[in-house]
């Protein structure tokens, strides 16, 4: 596939470096020569320094033999202008345009982003969809990661093994054995940094880092039997006022009025304009570094504390202090990979990546055949993928046993209709059912072919 992204930024990198992974043919265009000479060096794919939206600069990318253009700058107009003359000069049959102002999102503005009005196949939000994330997080603070798929019948749930886990030195095989009733399959492990497909003699050994397919419901259950809490929180600190910790903010007041919430802002006037934009929210002006401010809102009591700061480094500290002074769990945005190997000797109990969010929602774009939901797990390494079976797969109409799976893929979960099939030998995938699987960054091109129907991509 010859995709062109627009913007050589932690984001544009990212895309860039998943995708020339896989033998695509990418092409990447920024104003900025060091930026440019960053990803040049380090990846396989091609530049140009330039303008993303001009026609010139576009051409020499190669955007008229381009399958998808990706804007990913740091300007809205930039990424839409690009996609804009992308549709209009070159006829690109897939444009994704990353907009972060919440001004052209508003929803008395609709229309903007229609069929009829614009040519922007996929709008990502970040402040939306890593906001999204931090809300699914507070609802199960147990889990360092949890997403839902197949319209939220099936989760990923990411647990970390601590020394108070119960089964650690546990093979899986026994897991099923002890709870025969409990539908949850572990695809993977996160050990010493390495990504690893797990076999059922596998043991957990504490530091693992846990990835489950399992049914939605059963969740907290699953949580329990990691010795995780499984309680929902009911008062939630939240250090930043920006866009996200706004967005989350105004989403807790719409799902849960008894969950109280608190924001801690060092900008006076932001303080005063969130205040005014929230209706059962405390917002306090100060520093989430600052002990009498974490005290003043309370976080000894609070289940859980939630640092959205624009500063890594803040956050992290902020979430230690916020332990220290009491808070049940504590989560925090990073927006940098080189900090993520300290969470756990620091005592955070989960993070979250806004590049590896937003990378995760355009995957589920480029990934051809019948590909309905894309999460990456762990920078890359792998993925969690939702794939709907076709009548043509080399997957339906004989028992698992009898299909070969590449290597570095793990079935977690089969859905048909209402009904969850937890897969094994002899379980038969049938057209249209929804496959949720894992697969090792290797295996993904392979996934891909087992779910296609054509050279087209969906």
């Amino acid at each position: 596939m010859k995709i062109v992204i627009c913007g050589a930024g932690q984001v544009g990198f990212g895309i860039a470096e998943v995708l020339s992974r896989e033998q695509n043919d990418v092409t990447v265009i920024d104003r900025n020569p060091v930026l440019v000479k960053a990803i040049s060096d380090q990846l396989d794919v091609q530049t140009v320094i330039g303008h993303g939206a001009h026609p010139e600069v576009l051409k020499q990318a190669g955007c008229d033999i381009a399958d998808m253009i990706i804007g990913v700058t740091l300007y809205d107009e930039v990424n839409m202008a690009a996609c804009q003359v992308a549709h209009s000069i070159f006829n690109v049959p897939t444009k994704v345009a990353r907009i972060r102002s919440q001004a052209y999102l508003d929803k008395q503005w609709g229309d903007l982003f229609s069929r009829d009005h614009s040519p922007i196949d996929v709008i990502i939000s970040p402040e939306i969809e890593v906001g999204e994330t931090v809300v699914t997080r507070l609802s199960l603070p147990g889990a360092f990661e949890m997403v839902g798929f197949v319209e939220d019948k099936i989760a990923l749930v990411g647990i970390n093994c601590d020394e108070n886990c119960p089964i650690i030195d546990t093979p899986i095989k026994q897991l099923t054995e002890l709870f025969p009733d409990l539908f949850s399959v572990i695809v993977a492990i996160e050990r010493q940094g390495e990504l690893i497909v797990v076999n059922s003699s596998e043991m957990l050994v504490e530091g693992d880092n846990v990835y489950l397919i399992a049914d939605y419901s059963q969740v907290s259950r699953l949580l329990g039997i990691f010795g995780k809490n499984t309680e929902t929180t009911n008062h939630v600190v939240i250090a930043g006022g920006g866009n996200i910790g706004l967005y989350v903010a105004k989403r807790l007041e719409s799902l849960n009025r008894s969950v109280k919430v608190k924001i801690i802002e060092n900008q006076h006037e932001r303080a005063e304009f969130i205040a005014d934009e929230l209706s059962n929210t405390l917002v306090l002006h100060g520093s989430a570094l600052d002990a009498e401010i974490l005290r003043e809102a309370g976080v000894a009591h609070a289940g859980t504390f939630v640092s959205l700061t624009n500063n890594d480094q803040v956050n992290m500290l902020a979430s230690v202090m916020a332990k220290n002074e009491g808070a049940t769990t504590t989560a925090c945005l990073l927006s940098s990979d080189k900090y993520t190997s300290l969470i756990p000797s620091l005592g955070i109990d989960a993070y979250i990546n806004p590049k590896s969010t937003t990378i995760s929602k355009i995957l589920q774009y480029v990934r051809r055949g019948r590909i309905r939901g894309v999460h990456s797990i762990l920078n890359g390494q792998g993925e969690i993928i939702e794939a709907e079976a076709l009548s043509t797969s080399p997957l339906v109409k004989k028992p698992l046993r009898d299909v070969h799976l590449p290597d570095g893929v793990r079935l977690g979960a089969i859905v048909r209709g209402d009904k969850i099939i937890m897969p094994n030998g002899g379980s038969i995938i049938q057209a249209g059912d929804r496959v949720v699987m894992f697969a090792k960054a290797g295996a993904v091109k392979q996934v891909e072919q087992l779910f296609r129907v054509s050279i087209d991509y969906f």
